[in-house]
Parts: C-alpha cells; structure tokens; sequence
C-alpha cells in the first residue's frame, strides 16, 4: 500500500491526486495475531503524522461472534481508558438474499465512556470467518483538541451475513494519545495482522 510520492510534476495539471485517505502511506510496523489476547501499539504513534492508519488483515476470533474493539491511551499503554463519545451503523446482507438492510446500532455507540469502541459486528469463528477493515486516528500528539477517529469494517459473521460496519468519533482528551490496543470483547484474537502507517499530506 502505497501514496505517490513523486507526483510534483503532475499536480498542476489535474491528472494525479493524493489518493484516496490521505497522501503517501509511510509503513510504521505490523503485528501478528496468535492466540493473543491483545494487540498493542506502544511506539510509533507521536508528532510524526497528523494522521495514522490501521489496518485489518483476516482478523480471526477465537470465540464465536465476538466483535474487535480499540482503546487509546495517553500514558504509553500503562492504561486504556480514553472517555470517547462515537456512532456506529451498518448494512448487513445475509447468504440466501433473505435480509439486506442499513440500521444505526445505539447499542454500540459511546457517550463520554472509557468503554473500548467496538470496531465489527459478531465475527464468526468458523475457519473460513474474518474481518478486515482500518481505523484513522487523526492528530494524536495535539494537545490542544480531541481525537477524532473513524473505522470501517466488513466481516462474515455467526449467522451468515455480510456486516459492513462504521463506527467514528472522538477520545475526549486534551492530551496526547500515544498507545493503540486492539482486542475482542471476549476472547482472545486467534490469528490476523494489524499494520500500523502514517499519512504524509500534501498541500497542493
């Protein structure tokens, strides 16, 4: 996954754009699933980008119909307990074309809790069942305003169905956010890996 680095001499004339979330994607590092109860991200996050990125690769649940979640911390990892408010919805489809449909989930969205924010929809743990998606985290390192987020999923889930998920909002903090954790809210994450990027932006 890569930006155009080199685009200058053809800005001006329209035919090539930053594409799409942002200019060139900068490879930060990877983590790999294995019967892990957590994915965390202690380093790499700081004044660097304005922008981060990750993203999921055949995120595999070890317990049935569990969603990923994240959490930010702003002590290097010691806790996760951002206060976040957010919204979440989907569109879901299911195999026999039987229900096809987009709702907004209350149930899973946050106001001014330390809750993890739920990130996918009951992932099934079938072997062939995944997610994959990205989360942006903008400006994580100002200490002057909150941290925005937004994430968007698709996953196969316990009942057959094709979830494609969106969640977005803020860590309510002032502070600087520099630690990511990944988890399932029950369980463990079986198998996948998440790549942690910067965005370089542009000005054009």
């Amino acid at each position: 996954m890569s930006g155009i680095v080199g685009q200058n001499t053809l800005d001006n004339s329209g035919l090539i754009k930053s594409p799409a979330g942002g200019g060139a994607w900068n490879f930060i590092s990877k983590q790999t699933a294995s019967a892990s109860a957590d994915i965390s991200f202690t380093s790499g996050i700081d004044s660097t980008y304005k922008e981060y990125v990750f993203t999921f690769v055949n995120i595999h649940p070890e317990t049935d119909g569990v969603d990923l979640s994240f959490n930010m911390s702003i002590d290097g990892g010691s806790n996760y307990n951002v206060t976040k408010t957010s919204s979440d919805f989907q569109a879901y489809h299911n195999q026999n074309d039987s229900v096809a449909t987009l709702t907004y989930s209350a149930a899973r969205d946050l106001a001014e809790s330390t809750s993890d924010q739920k990130l996918s929809n009951a992932i099934g743990n079938d072997n062939d069942e995944v997610t994959v998606g990205y989360l942006h985290l903008f400006n994580p390192s100002s200490t002057t305003f909150v941290k925005h987020f937004f994430s968007t999923t698709n996953i196969s889930n316990n009942s057959d169905y094709s979830v494609h998920n969106f969640a977005a909002g803020y860590g309510n903090t002032t502070s600087a956010v520099d630690a990511i954790i990944f988890r399932m809210h029950i369980g463990n994450i079986d198998a996948g890996d998440i790549c942690l990027y910067g965005i370089t932006t542009w000005q054009v």
